[in-house]
C-alpha cells in the first residue's frame, strides 16, 4: 500500500529550487564554464526536497519511523509533552536525508504544541529539549498513547506541521517537514518493543520502530 498525494519533489522545495536553477543559468551565460558550483548547489536543492513514495507495512501493531536518518537514541525517558514515562526513540537526519515526515500510527490527535528555542546539532541529547519543535500527541486506534516530535537543528529553521487537534492520522501520512537537518523524537509506552538500535539507519514509514 501507498501513501503518496503529494509531488516527488516536495512543494516546500519549489521555491528554493527555482531560485538555485535561475542562479545558475543566470551564472552559465555569464560565467560560462565557471559557473558549476551554482549548478552543484541546485542538485543539492534538488535532493534535499526530493520525497519518493513509501511502501507501508501492515504488521498488526507496528509503529513506523516519522523520517528518514539514523537512530540516535533508544531508552527509558520522561514524556513532557503526555506526562509520563516513555520509551524513546530518536532518528537524526543529515542533509542528505529526506526531510518529510510521515505519521508512525493510526490515531487521533490530542495536542499539538509549537516550542520556540534554540538552535543546537540535532545529534545532540540536549536538543530535545532545548531546539525549536513541534509536538503531536496521538490516541492510537488501540488506546495507547504516541508522541513525536519535530526538532529543528543546527541549519534547520522551518518546522512545518499541517495538522491539529481532532484529525485522523494513517500510519505513513505525511503530517509535516524540517528544512535542512534535524530529529524527529518518538515517546511511546514503556511496554512497546523497540525493534531498532543506536546507530541503525531508518526510512519513514518503511521501517518499523517498534510494536506495540
Amino acid at each position: 500500500m501507498n501513501n503518496y498525494p503529494h509531488p516527488i519533489i516536495a512543494r516546500e522545495g519549489w521555491p528554493f529550487l527555482a531560485f538555485a536553477l535561475c542562479a545558475a543559468v543566470i551564472a552559465s551565460s555569464l560565467l560560462g564554464g565557471w559557473s558549476w558550483p551554482f549548478w552543484v548547489i541546485a542538485l543539492f536543492v534538488l535532493q534535499f526536497f526530493r520525497d519518493p513514495a513509501r511502501v507501508i507495512p501492515q504488521t498488526p501493531n507496528a509503529v513506523l519511523s516519522p523520517a528518514d536518518g539514523r537512530i540516535v537514541v533508544v531508552e527509558k525517558a520522561h514524556d513532557p509533552y503526555a506526562n509520563r514515562e516513555a520509551l524513546k526513540i530518536s532518528v537524526f537526519m543529515n542533509v542528505f536525508n529526506v526531510h518529510s515526515n510521515r505519521s508512525p500510527v493510526n490515531g487521533t490527535i490530542e495536542k499539538v504544541e509549537y516550542f520556540p528555542g534554540k538552535f543546537v546539532n540535532a545529534d545532540l541529547d540536549k536538543a530535545s529539549t532545548e531546539n525549536e519543535r513541534n509536538a503531536v500527541v496521538v490516541k492510537a486506534e488501540n488506546g495507547q498513547t504516541v508522541t513525536f516530535v519535530q526538532v529543528a537543528g543546527l541549519i534547520a529553521r522551518r518546522i512545518l506541521c499541517y495538522v491539529n487537534v481532532g484529525d485522523t492520522l494513517a500510519r505513513g501520512q505525511r503530517y509535516g517537514f524540517i528544512r535542512f537537518g534535524s530529529r524527529v523524537d518518538v515517546y511511546l509506552p514503556l511496554t512497546a518493543r523497540p525493534l531498532v538500535t543506536v546507530g541503525e539507519k531508518v526510512s519513514a514509514t518503511e521501517t518499523i520502530l517498534a510494536e506495540f
